[in-house]
C-alpha cells in the first residue's frame, strides 16, 4: 500500500487550517463563524485520513504475520508428516528384519531394550485412538490420565436421588437459613496392570505387498478394545468393577424374551437430563430379538437409521453391539442403556507397546506385546441403567 497520497492529502488539510489561523492571528482579528467551521471541517478530514492510515498499517501488520502462521503452520505439519511417516518406515523395517537390534544406530526413532524394541510414540498414538473407536462405552465413559490412586469426590445423597444434603427452601428476612451438613464420599480408581499379546506369522511378515504397520496397529487396537470392553460390562473380582455394581436396574418378567414395555421402561429409569446422550448396548442375537418388538400402535421400535454409528436406533436412541454382552438368558444383563459419562475411567499408565522378534523366532514369528494400568467405576448411578433376565 502506498500511504504517500494519504499522508499528502493529511499534510495539505493541516496546512490550510495553519493559514487561516495564521492569518487572523497577522490581521489581529478573531475567527469568523465560517472560518472556525472551516478549520474544524479540516481537522476533522485530517483526523480521518491520520485514522485510515493507521487501520491500513494494522491490517497490514495482520495480514503479514497471518501469512507467517499460514507458513509456519503447513512447514510444522509438514515436518510432524515426515516425521510419522518416518517412525512408520523404521518401524516396518524393525519388523520385516531389515534392521535388526544390532543396528540400533540406524533407528533413530525406536527405544530399544534387552531383547526388543519400544513402539514409536505415532504408533502408540494411533493404536490408541482406534482403541477409543472401536469401544463406544470407553469412548464415551470420562476418561482420566492420572498415575496412582484417583479418588473422585461425590455426594452419596445427590447420586441416589436424595437431596437432602442441600436446603433450599424459602427465606425472611433477617432470619438464619438452616442446613444441614453434606457428606463427602469418593471413588477411588486404581491402577491395575493387564497385558495383550499378538503374534504375526513371519511368512505374513515377510509378504512385501502386506501392510504390516496398519495390521499391528489394527490388530493391537482390536484385542486391547475387546479385553477393556469386557471389563468395562462384567468386572472382574477385586480388579476392574466397571458397569457390573450398577444398582439401577430393571428386572425382565421372563428368563429370555424381553418385551417392549420393559425396553420403554428401561430407558425412563434414566433422567431426562441426561437422556441427550443415552445409548443402548447390547448383544447381537438381542438386537436381533428387539428388531421384532411393536409397541402398542404396531411399529417397530428397532428402526433402520443411517445417521446412527450401528445404523439403528431403539425409541429413537443410538444401538451399539458387542459380542462381550451376555445373551437373553437367566439372571443376565443383556442391555445397559444410558449416558455412559456416569462410567469414571482411568489409565494410570499409558499403552506400552513393545516388539519381540529374537523370544519368538523359533516359533517363525514376532510378539507385540501391549501394557497398561487402568481402573474403572460407576460415578453416577443417574445416568445409566441396566436390564436383568429374571432369575427363573
Amino acid at each position: 500500500m502506498n500511504y504517500k497520497k494519504l499522508e499528502e492529502d493529511k499534510n495539505e488539510l493541516i496546512t490550510r487550517a495553519e493559514s487561516i489561523l495564521k492569518n487572523a492571528k497577522e490581521a489581529e482579528k478573531e475567527l469568523t463563524e465560517e472560518e472556525m467551521k472551516e478549520v474544524k471541517e479540516l481537522h476533522e478530514r485530517a483526523q480521518k485520513i491520520k485514522e485510515e492510515i493507521n487501520l491500513r498499517e494494522e491490517n497490514e501488520k495482520m495480514s503479514n504475520e497471518l501469512k507467517e502462521d499460514k507458513e509456519t503452520n503447513l512447514e510444522t505439519r509438514a515436518e510432524e508428516k515426515s516425521q510419522e511417516a518416518l517412525e512408520r518406515e523404521e518401524f516396518s523395517d524393525f519388523i520385516r528384519g531389515k534392521v535388526g537390534l544390532n543396528k540400533r544406530a540406524a533407528l533413530t526413532n525406536m527405544t530399544f531394550t534387552d531383547n526388543s524394541a519400544v513402539v514409536p510414540k505415532t504408533i502408540v498414538n494411533e493404536i490408541i485412538r482406534k482403541v477409543y473407536d472401536i469401544s463406544p462405552i470407553l469412548e464415551r465413559s470420562t476418561r482420566y490420565n492420572v498415575s496412582g490412586t484417583l479418588e473422585l469426590p461425590y455426594y452419596p445423597a445427590l447420586n441416589d436421588g436424595n437431596y437432602d444434603n442441600i436446603t433450599v427452601g424459602y427465606q425472611s428476612e433477617f432470619s438464619e437459613i438452616t442446613s444441614t451438613s453434606g457428606k463427602f464420599s469418593t471413588i477411588e480408581l486404581k491402577g491395575y496392570l493387564a497385558g495383550a499379546l499378538t503374534k504375526i506369522s513371519l511368512s505374513l511378515i515377510n509378504n512385501a505387498q502386506f501392510d504390516i504397520v496398519n495390521f499391528v496397529v489394527n490388530e493391537m487396537a482390536y484385542q486391547i478394545s475387546r479385553f477393556i470392553e469386557k471389563e468395562l460390562i462384567h468386572g472382574t473380582e477385586n480388579k476392574v468393577a466397571g458397569l457390573s455394581t450398577l444398582s439401577n436396574t430393571l428386572t425382565a418378567a421372563s428368563t429370555s424374551v424381553i418385551s417392549a414395555d420393559e425396553v420403554i421402561k428401561l430407558k425412563d429409569m434414566v433422567k431426562d437430563e441426561y437422556q441427550n446422550a443415552g445409548i443402548f448396548i447390547m448383544s447381537p442375537s438381542t438386537r436381533t430379538a428387539l428388531r421384532l418388538l411393536k409397541d402398542q400402535r404396531g411399529m417397530y421400535l428397532l428402526n433402520d437409521d443411517i445417521s446412527t454409528p450401528f445404523g439403528t436406533n431403539l425409541l429413537g436412541k443410538p444401538v451399539f453391539v458387542s459380542d462381550n454382552m451376555d445373551d437373553m438368558a437367566a439372571s443376565k444383563t443383556t442391555i445397559f442403556y444410558g449416558d455412559m459419562s456416569g462410567l469414571a475411567t482411568n489409565f494410570s499408565e499409558q499403552i506400552n507397546i513393545q516388539v519381540l522378534r529374537e523370544h519368538y523366532a523359533p516359533m517363525h514369528a514376532v510378539g507385540v506385546l501391549g501394557f497398561f494400568e487402568f481402573d474403572s467405576k460407576i460415578a453416577n448411578e443417574q445416568k445409566i441403567a441396566k436390564l436383568v433376565m429374571a432369575a427363573s
